[in-house]
């Protein structure tokens, strides 16, 4: 991902996010040295941004801070590419787990996470804003090692 991405995956997060990030979060996370990826649809196909994703580094580990798929592209196997292509570039890059936050209510997003081999790992109450009031966030990690394929 780069800043010439910001406003499709912007466009994308506002449509299927509740709680969208703005423009100035995305910019803010590029500015920062977090890594992003992008699944670009093919020119037979119309072109554009299908999805992203983004990565916080951290000392031996990252974070899947947000991951997003275009309405139209979702259940085709979008978001599973770019959380495997996530989890790829982890191991590339040395670290040894990575982890997110999702919220409970999300299920279709806990099945994902599950079945690329993230487990729970703990519950943060009240952690993110919804119609009414708040809701859980499900923490959850990968373990990673170099010759490890979950996918």
């Amino acid at each position: 991902m780069t800043r010439d991405d910001i406003e499709a995956a912007l466009a994308i997060e506002q449509a299927v996010q509740p709680y969208p990030w703005t423009r100035g979060n995305f910019g803010d996370a590029l500015g920062s040295g977090y890594l992003g990826l992008v699944s670009e649809a093919s020119a037979e196909a119309g072109g554009g941004l299908q999805g992203f994703v983004v990565l916080m580094p951290g000392v031996g580990e990252a974070e899947l801070l947000n991951i997003a798929v275009a309405a139209g592209q979702q259940r085709k196997g979008v978001g599973r590419a770019l959380l495997e292509s996530a989890l790829a570039l982890s191991r590339e890059r040395g670290w040894g787990r990575v982890f997110l936050e999702v919220r409970t209510g999300n299920l279709p997003a806990i099945a994902l996470y599950r079945s690329a081999g993230f487990a729970e790992i703990g519950i943060r109450r009240g952690y993110y804003h919804n119609a009414a009031g708040s809701e859980d966030a499900l923490i959850m990690a990968c373990e990673l090692s170099a010759g490890e394929s979950n996918g």
